[in-house]
């Protein structure tokens, strides 16, 4: 089992960002920076991510539990327990769990993406939360673009 990861329930690096909890099951350094891989519980109503592209990068949600409100190019959308939301490189998003439910999702970004989340949690990790430039310039930095 040379090189395989094998991670018991509840293993993995956790991460809090913006009120969610983050646990990476894969990430850049075990997958040669193809792919990371996070489950990710998002309270109700909590703050979502900037809208923004990712030029280069597909990301996929699976919804686990709850539902999940998307905005994919400008329009809303809701996804239930069970949906799967694909959003190629190029397109512009954001995403959160709806104001009255807690969502659970499986997300995954191509290529790796776990850096940009460890510099996004140091920045949340203060006691007020960041200034809104200043997150979209971490943003900028890893290949992100705001919109």
């Amino acid at each position: 089992m040379t090189d395989c990861t094998v991670l018991p329930p509840g293993g993995g690096e956790q991460l809090n960002v913006r009120g969610s909890v983050l646990l990476f099951k894969a990430v850049a350094a075990s997958t040669a920076g193809a792919f990371s891989l996070h489950e990710r519980h998002v309270p109700a109503g909590s703050r979502r991510p900037p809208a923004h592209v990712h030029p280069d990068r597909a990301e996929a949600f699976w919804v686990l539990d709850g539902e999940a409100e998307f905005e994919l190019d400008g329009q809303a959308t809701r996804a239930q327990a069970g949906s799967f939301v694909l959003v190629p490189g190029g397109v512009a998003h954001t995403f959160g769990a709806t104001a009255d439910t807690a969502t659970r999702l499986l997300v995954l970004h191509a290529p790796a993406l776990d850096g940009y989340f460890r510099e996004l949690a140091q920045l949340w990790a203060a006691a007020d939360p960041p200034d809104r430039e200043v997150e979209l310039d971490l943003m900028r930095r890893h290949g992100m673009r705001p919109v």
